[in-house]
This record gives C-alpha cells, structure tokens and sequence, in this order.
C-alpha cells in the first residue's frame, strides 16, 4: 500500500510525509513513543517560558522538602540520603550535624516557595 502512495509522490516534500505518516502509524500500532518535535503545526504554549522555569523551580524545591521530611522523620534509605547529601552540598556539614540543621533547610526552602 506505501508503494502506491510513493510512486504517485511528485517531491521530496511530500515522500517526506508520506514516509513521516507511515512511521507514525507503525509506532501506534505498536505502542511506541514518538517525539514530534519539529513537525507540529500547533502554536507554542501560551504560558511564557520564565513562568515554566519558575513552576519547574518550585517543584523541585517541594520534591526536596518532602525528601528532607523523609530523611528527619527517619527514613534512611539510599537515594533519600543521597538526596540529603546533595541539599547540604558545599556547606561542610557532616552527616550527625545535617540532623540539627535540617529544619533551617526545610524553612529556607518554604521561604523561597512563598517568595
């Protein structure tokens, strides 16, 4: 059926599409994910970009109060200390002294949410 449709194509532009078109068919029907990027006709967010940095800020910022949370409450896990590790980052604290300062931490980074 795709060698009809590319026998009758006249331009470069249009086997493009057809082979495009071909290519995301398969992709549903298998189940796969297919970036689009490039391709869509569609205008571009109508939420400017530096409210999406700022709203992508504030999500890492509450993800990392949760794991700080975690960590206080006494949940030592691998990744949740490593997450512990990276907050505290370039401050020269060590591990037993994290404990006192956890609650400074966690109030900065509300302070910084409301702000």
């Amino acid at each position: 059926m795709l060698v009809t449709y590319l026998e009758a194509s006249r331009d470069l532009c249009e086997t493009d599409s057809i082979l495009f078109g071909a290519a995301l068919a398969v992709c549903r029907i298998i189940g796969a994910k297919i970036s689009t990027a490039g391709r869509t006709t569609e205008q571009s967010s109508a939420i400017p970009a530096w409210r999406i940095r700022i709203e992508e800020r504030i999500a890492k910022a509450r993800a990392l109060i949760g794991r700080l949370i975690c960590f206080r409450s006494g949940n030592t896990r691998p990744r949740i200390e490593r997450t512990v590790r990276m907050a505290f980052a370039g401050t020269n604290v060590s591990l037993p002294d994290i404990m006192q300062k956890l609650t400074e931490r966690i109030d900065d980074l509300k302070q910084r949410i409301a702000a």
